[in-house]
């Protein structure tokens, strides 16, 4: 495999597939539990999931400290010892901190590091580029860029993406902005060296067939089942029975969006139900209320019967 003048060996097969974005396990005090965090890790891949995305939005890292994270990862490797492919994102508020997470995830063995642009700063391309080009030189682990133009307001543009290629440990990018179009342009450009991780879950299936190897999601914990099977159709070539199933998805997921409680809050009150009990969304993310109850004991009978209906 030939990229930019190198001469690159990497094992990207392991990227392809389904990645749950792993959710942040607390205790009843809202610690952060490794015991919680093994079993969760467990959990999802007994399910068959291709790997983890460790310590992002869904991990509601933003909220946490840099021990907290650490202690995340520690945790996961230590549940999962090799049975998945394993993304950290390492994303901090300085490059330093981030530097910090991303040598700390080599040492634990992870297979990659990621991450956001800076944020709260606007800061111009040439910064940003130099913030991930910092971070992929610290460790000799492969990077992936995490593409997510909602919440940090910088959308990757063609330039900076194609002067990121040029860096032997960038591996792929994660792309969370809504427009498909974005996915076929960056596969245009990257072709086959690069592996495109689809971000929005309700196009999982319309983001694979633009271009996307793989996908990394918020949702997928809560109902992995339906994510790995709507991977298989798209492996097998049926497209008819995946877009099925992203409409049954994506139904379930604006049921879950449509409650007072924060959309992780909601989702780890489903996965209670399950029994698989990993705490609250931590504050200022919204606990669900009352009112919420009944509705989620209903979306948790329609994810079952989904579960039933295809898998």
């Amino acid at each position: 495999m030939t990229k930019k003048g190198w001469m690159i060996m990497r094992d990207l097969e392991k990227y392809k597939g389904v990645f749950p974005a792993f959710y942040a396990c607390y205790d009843d005090n809202g610690d952060v539990s490794a015991e919680r965090t093994q079993r969760f890790a467990e959990y999802l891949v007994n399910k068959g999931v291709t790997g983890l995305y460790l310590t992002g939005s869904s991990g509601e890292c933003i909220y946490q400290t840099n021990e907290e994270r650490k202690l995340i990862v520690e945790s996961v490797m230590e549940a999962v010892k090799g049975r998945a492919t394993i993304i950290a994102h390492i994303a901090a508020p300085s490059t330093r901190h981030s530097i910090e997470l991303a040598r700390h995830a080599e040492k634990c063995g992870v297979d990659a590091i990621a991450s956001i642009p800076p944020i709260y700063f606007r800061l111009p391309e040439y910064a940003i580029g130099q913030y991930w080009t910092d971070m992929a030189g610290s460790t000799d682990l492969d990077f992936v860029i995490y593409n997510i133009p909602q919440t940090t307001g910088y959308a990757l543009s063609m330039n900076l993406f194609c002067k990121m290629l040029e860096n032997k440990k960038v591996i792929g990018v994660k792309n969370s902005s809504m427009p498909v179009l974005d996915i076929q342009q960056f596969k245009a450009a990257a072709g086959d060296d690069v592996v495109i991780f689809n971000g929005p879950d309700e196009q999982f299936v319309g983001g694979r067939l633009m271009g996307a190897d793989s996908g990394i999601g918020g949702t997928y914990g809560v109902m992995p089942e339906l994510y790995l099977k709507a991977d298989e159709c798209i492996r097998k070539g049926d497209y008819q029975k995946a877009a099925e199933l992203q409409f049954v998805i994506n139904e379930i997921i604006m049921d879950m969006c449509a409650m007072h409680g924060n959309l992780y809050a909601v989702m780890k009150r489903i996965l209670k139900n399950k029994g698989m009990d990993i705490g609250d969304a931590r504050l200022p993310l919204t606990p669900v209320s009352e009112d919420d109850l009944p509705k989620i004991e209903k979306v948790s009978a329609k994810i079952d019967a989904a579960i039933h209906k295809y898998c």
